[in-house]
């Protein structure tokens, strides 16, 4: 059985590798030519593409991919970072110096958490987290010894975020550990949802009025799914609120390579926007960075992600464009379809979230194998289906006659 779960575990954790669409022909000859600069005289190869990795190789010291990174990011790439976060939320400024650089959201992430870490019993930090939450999100506290705080979502309200219930956990928390950030995803992982402003909003106030730090993670942000729907960063919501809220609130987000419509999980490249925070807290991060520089390679793969080829280019032809609204409505229709299935349709990101009736039989047979009912369906899956889904549990979703899946 161990054996099983560490088959289904290794294969989620590369799922999105096969699922999302990614940039093959501008990314990996991009990539290409930066490892192998002889490339940049082959006519064969797209102009944009020998232009962008050329680019790159001129702000690295001897024109190599082998040399060190500067600590947050090689600077070209953090101002393009920069003119993309600009960019997406309407011209609202981003500062390259509240930018930073690492080997991918989860790196950045344990950094940041690892600041937020003391205490111990009562005083212990703890992080308040919608649920369900990312599979990876409870070993990632326990390891930087800090308290789970979750705040359950309804299916039946469309996994929207409900501020009251957040008031009632967190005051609740507050009698057994020391509250002092609000994890969440947007959109949501592994719900798909994608808060609106109004939504926002809220969740800003109660971090306002709870004195917590937002900790944002936007990894789908370029997956949006459905007419009508928009993605909104949660820094362009805060600082169109008023000074008592856009000058106060303390937030960082998190954007990665491994997510989204790259995918690119073996990079480990990603990057986090501080805002509002005390500049103590950027010295202390770029010490932290400055004992393992970030990789470089990611860094001109995630130059592609945040400014794709565009119409008129050469290598616009043969990009890629993701089907993932396609396949998330017609996952939505199969679904809903089946008996004692019912899901909520997909705004954004990769996941569907489909609740089901677990059979009696099925509930037994786990517990005489010692496993949760949604790890063993999971194996059935696996087994006779040859298809690979997460467990609910995993995501903190843990019932006595129904489960999920993702």
């Amino acid at each position: 059985n161990e054996e099983k779960l560490l088959k289904i575990s290794k294969q989620c954790a590369n799922i999105s590798k096969s699922q999302v669409a990614r940039s093959y022909s501008c990314l990996e000859v991009v990539l290409a030519v930066c490892v192998f600069p002889d490339l940049l005289r082959d006519d064969s190869i797209p102009l944009d593409a020998r232009q962008r990795a050329q680019r790159f190789l001129d702000i690295c010291p001897q024109g190599s991919v082998g040399v060190y990174s500067s600590t947050t990011g090689m600077p070209y790439v953090v101002q393009r970072i920069a003119e993309f976060i600009s960019k997406r939320d309407g011209g609202i400024a981003a500062d390259p110096n509240q930018i930073f650089f690492y080997s991918g959201t989860q790196e950045n992430l344990k950094m940041v958490l690892n600041l937020l870490s003391s205490g111990s019993g009562e005083m212990q930090t703890g992080v308040l987290t919608p649920l369900p939450y990312p599979h990876t999100l409870p070993r990632l506290l326990q390891y930087t010894r800090l308290k789970l705080v979750p705040c359950s979502l309804k299916q039946s309200q469309g996994w929207a975020v409900n501020t009251e219930e957040l008031h009632r956990t967190v005051t609740e928390a507050r009698e057994h550990c020391n509250p002092r950030a609000l994890f969440i995803c947007n959109p949501g992982i592994p719900t798909g949802h994608i808060q609106d402003r109004k939504s926002m909003e809220s969740v800003i106030r109660f971090a306002a009025a709870e004195r917590l730090i937002l900790l944002v993670q936007e990894v789908y942000q370029d997956c949006v799914h459905g007419p009508g729907i928009e993605f909104l960063s949660y820094k362009k919501v805060l600082l169109e609120m008023s000074q008592e809220y856009s000058e106060h609130v303390e937030l960082i987000s998190f954007n990665s390579l491994s997510n989204g419509s790259l995918g690119e999980c073996g990079l480990r490249g990603g990057y986090m926007e501080l805002v509002n925070t005390d500049t103590a807290v950027a010295e202390r991060l770029k010490v932290l960075m400055g004992f393992r520089s970030p990789p470089v390679l990611p860094q001109p793969a995630l130059e592609v992600m945040i400014n794709p080829p565009t119409p008129g280019e050469p290598s616009y032809p043969t990009y890629k464009q993701t089907t993932l609204s396609h396949n998330a409505q017609r996952g939505y229709e199969v679904l809903n379809s089946l008996k004692d299935v019912s899901c909520q349709p997909a705004m954004g990101g990769i996941f569907l979230y489909p609740r089901l009736e677990l059979p009696a039989q099925l509930i037994e047979e786990a517990k005489t194998l010692g496993l949760p009912p949604d790890v063993l369906l999971c194996q059935m899956f696996l087994d006779k289906a040859g298809v690979c889904v997460g467990a609910g549990s995993e995501n903190g979703s843990e019932h006595d006659t129904y489960c999920y899946i993702r």
